[in-house]
């Protein structure tokens, strides 16, 4: 349920700034903001945001040896802030292709309760990713200053925080996401104004299960061997000035 909230107030945050432009824009429909903007072949900018990142466990219903039955979850968000680049080249009148580098810096809470006894353990995941993502962008038309648009592509994503031995759960460090999202332009008198949401989901399995660091505590092993699959998913909400 928690996660659930957090997810609708990202979502909300997204939506309010969304309402905002039109408004914003009425106030200007008499003036058209960069009327040459759109035209150019190829344009640079930056963005700030927040992400959300979480993890969807597989459970395989592993016994241990001591009768335990562990389950994992992530009851809660913990948003993080990104930073991007861009790079957007424009195809034509209607489609570009967006090059968005960055750094995401976020922290995942996750527990593991055995049905049996009740016990639960947690474990802190903290991930500095290097992402880039690659997307097609399609514009509606401009409606006086207001373009909204909707996206889709790829984000390879590769963590550069030390991993911990001994961890209870570790994760692989790199992992291939399809993403997709929508936005709104915003067309101001010196530059663009864009608010952007923006869903990604792991294609792979990031669960490292080759754990030589516990070899002298093998009963440890016992959270890895519960799971046969753990994916990630992000919600990203960003501002973008172009």
């Amino acid at each position: 349920m928690q996660t659930r909230r957090h997810i609708l107030y990202i979502i909300g945050i997204a939506l309010i700034a969304a309402m905002s432009i039109p408004a914003t824009a009425q106030r200007n429909d008499k003036v058209l903001n960069r009327p040459y903007s759109d035209l150019r072949r190829w344009h640079m900018g930056f963005s700030v945001g927040l992400f959300a990142p979480s993890l969807a466990f597989t459970h395989n219903g592993f016994v241990s040896e001591a009768g335990e039955t562990w389950f994992v979850e992530q009851p809660s968000y913990s948003p993080g802030f990104c930073v991007n680049g861009l790079f957007d080249f424009r195809l034509n009148d209607y489609f570009s292709l967006r090059f968005t580098p960055g750094m995401y810096f976020g922290n995942r809470t996750v527990k593991m309760r055995d049905s049996n006894s009740g016990a639960i353990e947690q474990q802190d995941i903290k991930s500095t990713y290097i992402v880039m993502p690659l997307d097609i962008k399609y514009n509606a038309l401009r409606l006086h200053n207001v373009r909204p648009y909707m996206l889709a592509g790829v984000m390879p994503t590769f963590d550069v925080a030390k991993r911990r031995n001994r961890d209870l759960l570790q994760l692989k460090p790199s992992d291939f996401m399809l993403s997709i999202g929508f936005g709104c332009d915003l067309y101001l008198p010196y530059f663009k104004f864009v608010p952007e949401i923006k869903f990604c989901f792991g294609l792979t399995d990031q669960l490292k299960r080759d754990r030589p660091d516990l070899d002298d505590d093998p009963d440890r092993l016992k959270f890895t061997q519960s799971l046969s699959k753990v994916r990630q998913q992000m919600v990203v909400l960003t501002f973008y000035f172009e």
